[in-house]
């Protein structure tokens, strides 16, 4: 796994809300790298799937319920990066209640292969996925970032150790992460 000190340079295929367009007023957009992370202070979190059970019950809601402390620390953004499409990224916010985590598609998986991230999840029959990590961008420079330990492909365990919002909320803050909080919310599937 290569550090990096930015974040790599890709074209992310989002949908993005246009009243012009009825019934369904959602239009495809392309947006670059330069367009989510420059110019930005961005907390990222990244997973290996929507409506999975640690992402759903933790990892999202509790960026999700700690979003006002991130951003009175002078984040601008906290960015949610899943090797998902862009509809099913939309229907996981929905069905989760995401109003200010921005759920990032990386349908392809080209961010997450360039960040050094991504995983074969066979064994759960996933395929190709990202790693679970959080990072901290400022101006697409990555100033911190947090892997989660045993990164391998067909990982039999999913750990959730390091990248969860409090360890990065302490991080900002200058102080000792204090563990991952309990699930926020209950998973069933």
């Amino acid at each position: 796994m290569a550090v990096l000190e930015r974040v790599p340079d890709v074209v992310f295929k989002t949908r993005v809300r246009d009243e012009s367009i009825q019934p369904n007023p959602y239009r495809w957009e392309d947006k670059t790298t330069q367009d989510i992370f420059g110019g930005k202070k961005v907390v990222v979190f990244s997973l290996p799937g929507a409506f999975t059970p640690t992402c759903s019950s933790n990892h999202l809601p509790r960026y999700e319920e700690l979003y006002d402390e991130f951003k009175a620390l002078g984040v601008d953004e906290i960015i949610c990066v899943s090797v998902n499409d862009a509809f099913v990224m939309f229907k996981w916010g929905k069905e989760i209640g995401a109003k200010n985590v921005f759920l990032l598609p990386d349908g392809n998986g080209e961010f997450t292969r360039k960040m050094g991230m991504l995983v074969d999840k066979s064994n759960l029959g996933f395929g190709l996925r990202s790693w679970r990590y959080s990072m901290l961008v400022n101006d697409c420079k990555i100033e911190k970032i947090f892997v989660e330990p045993n990164f391998s492909d067909n990982c039999p365990t999913d750990p959730f150790e390091v990248s969860d919002a409090d360890t990065m909320l302490a991080y900002l803050k200058g102080e000792q992460p204090q563990g991952v909080s309990e699930p926020r919310k209950e998973f069933v599937g």
